[in-house]
């Protein structure tokens, strides 16, 4: 007689749970004995602030006073859901912590703005959320039809207050439940909703941490780094203040640098971090370059979530950091089920010899997760099914109840803690009694940190001219060599490089795929695409043995490699090959450049660091700014030693000054640079048109003529493929700019004009302003850089010749930065671009990243 087969079902420890609003927790240990601990540190450069728990108690008791009445006098209505909400739109300080507990203890719920967000993210927001009103300490006009209030003003109504605690008749009170934070997030279809968690399901997230992975008697301080916009946040800002120890907030610009991270890290000697994959693998470089000291030994739990936490990685991880003393977890969840609903701790190197995926474990405490068929039905131990999470840790539903399909009744439940289902969307299976994912019901994936949905990258594919059929796959994600394919059949004559720069117009760079053009696209028998097929097809397509019976995954020509440099010809081309593996796109040879055969930011780094390890040294900087491998070849060097860096000769270009003949190249070389490609521009391209260009190339076009400072490139066959615009820095025309491009130069004026007017020499004639470089938009990359270093050399040839005492400009370009230290050009000012605000009190270029650069510099001649 058989056995009755296991069900996909696993329920995790049913514990007490006394619901209590955290902030009464906090009161509590203020109130204690611990009063006088530090609660909250700040540190940020030379300055650090620090707060005991009863000078933190006392001061949000007074704020809370402040937001409460704020909401009385002004009659400040509940939100469709009943909730009294506040948003807060602060960046990471001590400051934003006190505002957060002075929310909750007046009795609302915070709602997160991030700063970077882009005006029509916030608009939505405030929209269908409808906060009270909105805490900020920058205004960048986007809080439209909202009460606002500025964080010094909120500070500063709290003078002269009472700091005794609201009661709780005196405390604000939703009508539903006792809501805490609301966390937009980015839906399936683009547009953004707002989850709600109360404090019972914060509170049962936290209780079940505190007991698994309990504060140790030598731990003092957590550290809070994770954007308040994400759900990971709640417990390291939370976990340590409802304990008893303190809280320490890292400044944005310190997260972002792995140099400053590990020594703030160090310093406060801090011993939990939670980061997501691809955060972990950039610390594991950095440290594998500090070989002088074991850094971080005191963090003893690293907690890896919101991506998938590959096998390789965490090999790596405990080649570093021994088992025995440091612990390195799987958590899963999403914001709906209040960031972690199941978790897996990492054993040793040795187990995960046999080990192919990382499971993401159990389920947290009073919690149950159902693996359910498209029926709703569970399915067998070992199948997979669609992963359902129900219990305490459930967030309760949307903002305005969207997308009621997600939360739904359970058919399977008994007990009333379990009588709602969160849909997570997610694929998964139990082995030997912990679940191992396996992929998402729809197309969401997490590539470096970023959500990317692949329908979205396959519709754009499929929208090219000449593409018959495109399918987008993503293969071996969180790996190393993770990559976007794009499989495309098309009967236009289209190659692959062709496809993905049409797509680099529409797409972010991070998503643009690797194209591989195939004959046909395979099918299952239900007519469906065998995208399994195409990931093998992958595979063996790119797979080869070199003469040595070895395996390998990319093809290395070392063609013209002299023999004097053979040896490290060998070292160079295989790690490059082990590095981009079957993402290469051409041969590894001597005129390969990095980035064109697969290369990118994370990848260069890796093989930077491999190089190292294998005894040759090439600086991050050298490396990138190198035309192709031939000349990374030239610049390795066993020893750690600082060479001027080799330029590659460019091939044979001229210069003609401007004349009226080349208006209508100039015109298309610097609309396609700067429309099309620009860093700047990127960002209000929604605002902007190819026609302003022409305009204000109108306006500019008899000047630059006259100041004849500026001049066209031309190949030897007479083609334009190059444009240098110059003008005296003293004696530039006055020009009216009507359209958003007006933002641009606002911005370079503002950064530029405290230098020129203050650091550099007087008078006319002194200092030549090279302000804009266009290139021929059909240039490969090595073309272009080859052709913009020409015109530097051009530009320095121009100042000299008119006795200028230097060149003063501003690069916004990676390549042209590297280009300016190349060129020995002196930085006087390192500029965050999405820290400018404009005149119209808004941030144009607020959604660059914080690594975007503007650098104002000066070479004297």
């Amino acid at each position: 007689m058989g056995s009755i087969p296991q069900l996909s079902i696993l329920k995790g420890p049913t514990r007490p749970l006394k619901p209590t609003l955290l902030h009464r927790i906090f009161e509590n240990i203020a109130n204690s004995s611990a009063a006088n601990s530090i609660a909250l540190i700040f540190e940020d450069e030379d300055e650090i602030r620090k707060y005991t728990y009863s000078e933190l108690n006392n001061l949000t008791n007074r704020l809370s006073k402040v937001i409460r009445q704020t909401i009385l006098e002004n009659n400040l209505p509940r939100n469709k859901d009943g909730d009294f909400i506040v948003a807060v739109s602060m960046h990471p300080t001590d400051y934003l912590v006190i505002t957060l507990l002075a929310i909750w203890k007046a009795g609302c719920a915070y709602l997160p703005l991030d700063p970077g967000f882009p005006r029509a993210r916030v608009e939505h927001i405030l929209r269908e959320a409808k906060p009270l009103m909105v805490i900020f300490d920058e205004d960048q006009g986007h809080f439209v039809n909202t009460f606002k209030v500025s964080l010094e003003k909120f500070l500063n109504s709290s003078n002269g207050l009472p700091s005794n605690e609201l009661s709780d008749e005196e405390r604000l009170q939703h009508v539903k439940d006792d809501l805490a934070i609301v966390l937009y997030t980015s839906g399936s279809t683009g547009i953004p909703k707002g989850v709600r968690l109360p404090h019972t399901t914060i509170l049962n997230r936290l209780q079940w941490q505190f007991k698994t992975f309990p504060y140790s008697k030598t731990e003092t301080t957590g550290v809070f780094k994770t954007a308040l916009t994400f759900v990971d946040s709640v417990s390291e800002i939370w976990g340590p203040l409802l304990n008893g120890l303190s809280v320490l907030v890292v400044p944005k610009a310190v997260t972002l640098d792995p140099e400053r991270l590990v020594s703030v890290l160090e310093k406060y000697k801090i011993e939990r971090l939670v980061l997501v994959p691809s955060l972990l693998r950039a610390i594991l470089m950095y440290l594998e370059l500090q070989k002088s000291k074991k850094y971080l030994q005191n963090v003893k739990i690293w907690v890896c979530s919101g991506e998938t936490l590959v096998v390789s990685l965490a090999k790596e991880f405990y080649q570093y950091f021994p088992a025995s003393q440091h612990k390195l977890c799987n958590f899963y969840g999403s914001t709906e089920i209040m960031g972690d609903v199941t978790y897996h701790v990492v054993p040793d190197i040795d187990q995960l010899q046999h080990q192919e995926k990382i499971p993401i474990g159990i389920p947290v405490d009073n919690t149950m997760i159902y693996l359910l068929d498209s029926d709703f039905r569970p399915v067998k131990s070992g199948e997979v099914g669609e992963l359902f999470a129900s219990g305490s840790n459930l967030a309760a539903g949307y903002v305005n109840g969207r997308d009621p399909d997600k939360f739904i009744e359970n058919p399977l439940a008994v007990d009333p803690m379990f009588t709602k289902l969160y849909r997570t969307g997610d694929f998964a299976r139990i082995e030997k009694g912990v679940l191992v994912y396996e992929g998402r019901t729809d197309s969401q994936i997490k590539i470096r940190g970023y959500r990317v949905d692949l329908s979205e990258i396959e519709k754009a594919v499929n929208a090219i001219d000449g593409v018959d059929k495109g399918v987008v796959l993503c293969y071996k994600p969180g790996e190393i060599n993770q990559a976007i394919l794009a499989f495309v059949t098309t009967e236009a004559s289209l190659n692959e490089y062709q496809i993905e720069m049409i797509l680099k117009k529409g797409l972010a760079a991070y998503m643009v795929p690797q194209v591989i053009i195939v004959e046909s696209i395979p099918l299952l028998v239900n007519g469906k695409t065998d995208r399994q097929a195409l990931l093998r097809s992958y595979e063996s397509s790119s797979t080869s043995t070199n003469g040595d019976g070895l395996h390998q995954e990319a093809n290395i020509d070392y063609t013209g490699v002299p023999e004097s440099q053979m040896a490290a010809a060998k070292v160079l081309f295989e790690t490059v090959a082990s590095v981009l593996n079957r993402s290469a796109r051409a041969a590894i040879s001597l005129d390969a450049n990095f980035y064109e055969i697969g290369g990118n930011s994370l990848n260069s780094i890796f093989t930077i660091s491999q190089l190292n390890q294998k005894g040759y040294h090439i600086s991050i900087g050298d490396f990138i700014a190198a035309m192709d491998l031939g000349e990374i070849l030239d610049r390795m060097s066993p020893e750690k030693q600082t060479y001027p860096t080799i330029i590659a000769q460019p091939p044979c270009y001229t210069a003609e000054m401007l004349q009226d003949k080349h208006k209508k190249d100039v015109i298309n070389m610097i609309t396609t640079s700067f429309y099309q490609k620009a860093d700047l521009e990127q960002w209000i391209i929604t605002e902007i048109s190819e026609p302003d260009y022409t305009e204000l190339m109108d306006k500019l076009w008899e000047p630059l003529l006259e100041k004849n400072l500026s001049f066209v490139v031309k190949t030897e066959s007479g083609k334009a493929v190059g444009v240098a615009l110059s003008f005296d820095a003293r004696d530039e025309p006055e020009v009216e700019v009507h359209s958003k491009l007006s933002a641009i130069f606002e911005f370079l004026e503002s950064v530029e004009g405290p230098v020129r007017d203050t650091q550099l020499p007087p008078g006319k004639g002194a200092i030549l302003h090279s302000f804009m470089m266009g290139t021929n938009s059909t240039l490969t990359p090595k073309e272009n850089v080859a052709v913009i270093q020409f015109m530097e050399e051009e530009v320095i040839r121009v100042a000299r010749s008119n006795n200028f005492a230097g060149i003063f400009t501003t690069n916004t370009s990676p390549l042209t930065q590297q280009l300016g230290s190349v060129y020995g050009y002196k930085t006087y000012l390192d500029y965050q671009v999405n820290q400018y605000v404009a005149s119209d009190n808004t941030k144009p270029f607020g959604l660059a990243p914080d690594s975007q650069r503007a650098i104002v510099q000066w070479k004297t001649v």
